[in-house]
């Protein structure tokens, strides 16, 4: 049975984030259906999003080019700088079209129920960023989602920033408590980010 290709592909698709024994039955499913080529296709795209998606080397962002194309354009407002905590949060407030600063990606938020402390996101990256001589940020806005884990990096990222003389503002509670920044629509975002706080 382990070695039956519909069985490990049930295992695998089931091992992925929000994917129970049932969807994942589904997918497998239809993909069995799927013409050859797209199955071919889909695979690809599966090796060359590991093979060549990396860290931007200075906003942590998930990039195919180095820098990313948020860092390389020269229209950005380099005095605004937003930190998120997923490329999937930058995408959602991107799509706003609200925002032109700059950004940081932390790859996660505090969560010590799962291990997670300020060593294993991208902070010591943004400090150092942040100290560096082409740097000219006057504010840092905290856009992590409004639930615990958030609210808990967005006041550790104020105590931390404040002392070194940045502005630290927080985007505003317009977004539902407990909700997902990247699941909310374009005009809360923006909404979020124009009567935002300081921390």
């Amino acid at each position: 049975m382990a070695s039956d290709p519909i069985f490990q592909l049930i295992e695998e698709l089931g091992k992925l984030p929000g994917i129970g024994h049932k969807t994942a039955s589904r997918l497998a499913f239809h993909i069995l259906r799927l013409p050859h080529k797209q199955v071919v296709d889909l695979s690809a795209a599966l090796i060359a999003v590991k093979e060549k998606i990396r860290l931007c080397s200075l906003c942590m962002h998930l990039t195919e080019q180095d820098p990313c194309v948020f860092c390389q354009d020269s229209k950005r407002d380099t005095q605004i700088l937003c930190i998120v905590s997923s490329s999937s949060d930058l995408l959602a407030i991107e799509r706003t079209g609200g925002f032109r600063g700059l950004y940081h990606v932390l790859h996660g938020v505090l969560s010590p129920l799962e291990g997670i402390g300020p060593d294993q996101l991208r902070i010591r990256e943004l400090l150092h960023r942040l100290q560096s001589p082409q740097m000219h940020v006057l504010e840092i806005i905290v856009a992590t989602s409004p639930n615990v884990e958030g609210e808990a990096t967005a006041v550790y990222l104020a105590r931390l920033l404040k002392p070194l003389g940045w502005k630290v503002t927080r985007i505003a509670s317009g977004l539902p408590i407990g909700g997902e920044l990247e699941y909310a629509d374009g005009v809360t975002i923006s909404r979020a980010f124009e009567i935002r706080r300081e921390l």
